[in-house]
């Protein structure tokens, strides 16, 4: 496939390849609240991943007053993006930056 783009509000930011687009989207952008349960999540992929893994089609269009349309749209980029990513090789580096951070955070607090 060709390059990926972020897509997040406007975010036009471009990848080689989906794994990179999907590790940008978790760490760059917002959390964002699902409006089905609560549940705090990563915007982009992994907010589609848990809106139709966890939740109805019906409650996701009653709770985001969507239309079959934007279900579709939505389920087809998840498709898209699961043909392509190797999501263990994504969980494992967001899990890397995510524990350098905290490195870096607590080695910058004074003593």
């Amino acid at each position: 496939m060709g390059l990926w783009t972020c897509g997040i509000d406007g975010c036009d930011a471009r990848f080689e390849n989906v794994n990179e687009a999907i590790i940008h989207q978790t760490t760059e952008h917002d959390r964002v609240e699902c409006k089905v349960c609560g549940t705090v999540v990563p915007e982009g992929y992994f907010a589609i991943r848990h809106a139709f893994e966890e939740h109805t089609r019906a409650e996701y269009v009653r709770a985001y007053d969507a239309d079959s349309e934007a279900v579709r749209l939505r389920e087809d980029v998840k498709d898209d993006i699961e043909k392509e990513a190797d999501l263990q090789q994504v969980i494992g580096r967001i899990n890397e930056l995510e524990d350098r951070e905290d490195r870096e955070r607590t080695e910058s607090q004074p003593e």
